[in-house]
């Protein structure tokens, strides 16, 4: 039985026309019977690699996958795509199961997911020696490891499946592995001379941003407001902060929700569905809210405070984007953060590492150059050259002498005898009256006041980059005061000059600037078929992303498809939901430009033929279409003969009367090709010139 090529099945059921980098070369490895390990980040195509070796070999792909809300949600996906999925696991009921295992048996299904408890069970044993199985796929594998970020003990029994199974190859993935973790990994599961695949950490299409992190609520609903409708995670450090940022968003009339682990089982489920069928599009939450999103449109991440790791900061904002579409991450940044953090390293057993850890995620947000190049370094991957795509290169950080700025602080520091934190030094510096000040003192120190024409948020800018710039510390061991170093010593006795960088200017809200008369008609269409999507993805109890992709929503704006013939072109559509969605998609464009042949319609530049072949889908003769569109019969003529050449089935025909067809026909047979002045002549002006041009086309003259 000769295999299909992964590019046919590619394009069939998933509607792409090429790979992303690294995915064929795990599929052909695959394919073969070798054992692979792949690292790939989130949203890089995991998934693909081990779905199309199923589709390519007899018998059954058994997935390992660690939640049961996002086993179902692949299942729901693959279904949509044409392809015989199933899972089985504890949701499931007696008879449910039973007809699954008749399903396996009678080999009807091709990717089977389970958990790893169920796949280790004697029941699933049974099954899976009784039938033929391709391969054995571990999705999240960095659980199996004691070194990875989210050990879970479960995990580490897969390797036994190989007692029974050994003949049948074994593909391990994950988002994130060190070195020290892809060697546990391959050593658990026995994998035999693996090939190891990692691929780029490089997300091109993410923009990396930080903010300070004061007025944290003002700067997030000023950033929202320009990003309408798009779905977003705020990740925050707390319960009760996930609680009260989503209260004050909702109070400021966005659909937001919260999600943590402190939250009944039912609570969760409840509004992760919702946030997945798009209904509440923002959700503040803890990093519980992680492994079982598999939603492509989350448009941006914000990390409401810092993270502990670079590891965990890179999965999370790896959540944004995952269909490829350009998206926002933003990070904020504050030293109450950083002593937060450390205040939960006190317990830990791996205080050491995970503080070093934590220091290289200060100095990531506190970065004055490329944060992507820091952020792939860390990962073990070079970058070239700035990426163009972050704050910094963006903005690149304009320093001035700040020389002065740094000695009143420096002073202050020091004529508080290092008694005072970051917040209080600035409530010095700015003269504040509040109580805990004069009681002990400081409003008498000659710095006292010396800051007032700075405001607060820049000084706390300021005082961040004299202790990321090695001039003050925090002393963490004495309830975080600030202390001078020997660089700040020299900078008082004047030996010594600072530069600083200008603070950050936060983003300004959205304006209400007019809205162009093109951006309506696309946002307009793109708001029709959202609502298509909505009603399709809820009559087949489907997320809206199964139905079609945000970046199959573009492809769909661009290209503006209205026979079905169009829709192979459309990236992420195949061939079942062009079967299943196709004539609803088509119909919801006809009708909307159709609407544009109105007096005062507006349509962009490029798209006039698009309208014409949707007014002749509808049936409407020449003398309609140009009457309703307000463009010479001649237009509408030239636009019908380009569509007939670009291959769309137009009846030119129809458009004449059999006896204009018949003298055009006889005129050819003398003139050939000859200019259609000369015809009309000939004719003795009997035949206008769009019958001609129509005639002519019809002939293939």
């Amino acid at each position: 039985m000769l295999r299909e090529d992964p590019i046919t099945l590619l394009k069939r059921h998933f509607g792409y026309t090429s790979f992303r980098p690294g995915q064929e070369e795990i599929i052909r490895s695959v394919s073969t019977g070798k054992d692979c390990l792949v690292v790939m980040p989130t949203g890089g195509g995991k998934s693909i690699c081990y779905q199309i070796p199923a589709l390519m070999n007899p018998g059954l792909t058994v997935v390992v996958s660690p939640l049961i809300s996002l086993m179902q949600d692949q299942v729901s996906s693959l279904r949509a795509n044409g392809i015989a999925a199933a899972y089985l696991n504890s949701s499931m009921g007696p008879g449910e199961q039973q007809k699954l295992v008749e399903e396996l048996l009678m080999a009807e299904i091709r990717l089977l997911y389970v958990s790893p408890e169920k796949l280790i069970s004697e029941e699933v044993k049974r099954i899976l020696s009784s039938i033929k199985v391709n391969l054995i796929a571990i999705d999240e594998a960095h659980c199996i490891s004691q070194w990875g970020h989210d050990f879970r003990p479960e995990y580490a029994m897969i390797g036994s499946v190989r007692s029974y199974l050994s003949k049948v190859p074994f593909i391990a993935l994950t988002a994130t592995a060190d070195r020290l973790t892809r060697k546990d990994i391959a050593s658990r599961l026995m994998l035999r001379d693996p090939e190891v695949v990692i691929s780029s950490f490089d997300r091109p299409n993410l923009h990396l941003k930080v903010l300070p992190g004061q007025k944290r609520l003002q700067q997030i609903t000023t950033f929202i407001s320009r990003r309408p409708q798009q779905s977003g995670i705020i990740y925050c450090l707390s319960r009760k902060s996930t609680e009260s940022l989503a209260a004050k968003l909702q109070k400021a009339g966005y659909a937001a929700g919260f999600y943590h682990a402190g939250m009944t089982p039912t609570a969760r489920h409840r509004i992760q569905e919702q946030f997945l069928n798009d209904e509440v599009p923002i959700i503040c939450a803890t990093i519980a809210f992680g492994m079982g999103i598999d939603k492509p449109n989350v448009r941006w991440v914000i990390h409401y405070n810092l993270p502990k790791n670079l590891e965990g900061y890179y999965q999370e904002i790896g959540r944004a984007g995952r269909d490829g579409l350009p998206s926002d991450t933003v990070l904020f940044f504050s030293y109450g953060d950083v002593i937060q953090q450390r205040q939960f390293l006190e317990d830990s057993g791996q205080r050491e590492v995970m503080e070093s850890k934590l220091e290289r995620m200060h100095q990531y947000a506190t970065a004055l150059t490329c944060r992507r190049k820091i952020l792939l370094q860390y990962f073990g991957e070079t970058l070239p050259k700035p990426c163009g795509h972050c704050d910094v290169c963006e903005s690149p950080p304009e320093t001035f002498d700040g020389t002065i700025i740094a000695q009143k602080a420096l002073s202050a520091v020091a004529r508080t005898k290092e008694k005072a934190g970051l917040q209080m030094l600035i409530d010095i510096l700015r003269g504040s009256q509040r109580q805990e000040i004069l009681s002990q003192g400081f409003d008498q120190i000659k710095t006292y006041g010396a800051g007032r024409d700075v405001p607060a948020r820049d000084w706390q800018h300021f005082l961040h980059q004299l202790i990321h710039g090695g001039f003050l510390e925090i002393a963490y061991e004495r309830n975080n005061p600030l202390t001078l170093t020997p660089l700040a010593k020299e900078v008082l006795l004047g030996n010594r000059h600072v530069a600083l960088v200008k603070p950050i200017i936060a983003e300004k809200a959205a304006a209400g600037v007019p809205t162009s008369r093109k951006d309506v008609f696309y946002a307009t269409l793109e708001q029709h078929l959202k609502r298509l999507r909505m009603a399709l993805a809820k009559d087949g109890n489907l997320r809206p992303y199964h139905i079609f992709t945000d970046a199959t929503l573009e492809d769909l704006l661009q290209k503006l498809p209205l026979v079905l013939d169009d829709l192979p072109e459309i990236e992420g559509i195949g061939a079942a939901k062009q079967n299943k969605y196709g004539e609803d998609i088509l119909e919801v464009i006809q009708l909307h430009l159709l609407k544009t042949t109105g007096k005062d319609s507006y349509y962009p530049k490029g798209i006039s033929a698009r309208i014409t072949l949707a007014c002749y889908l509808e049936g409407w003769d020449l003398e309609t279409m140009a009457v309703k569109r307000q463009l010479k019969s001649g237009t509408i003529c030239a636009h019908l003969i380009k569509l007939t050449q670009e291959g769309y089935n137009i009846d030119l025909a129809s458009f004449l009367e059999k006896s204009d067809l018949k003298a055009i026909r006889s005129a050819y047979k003398s003139l050939g090709k000859a200019p259609i002045r000369e015809y009309f002549d000939y004719l003795e002006g009997g035949q206008s010139y769009d019958n001609i041009r129509l005639g002519l086309a019809v002939l293939g003259a």
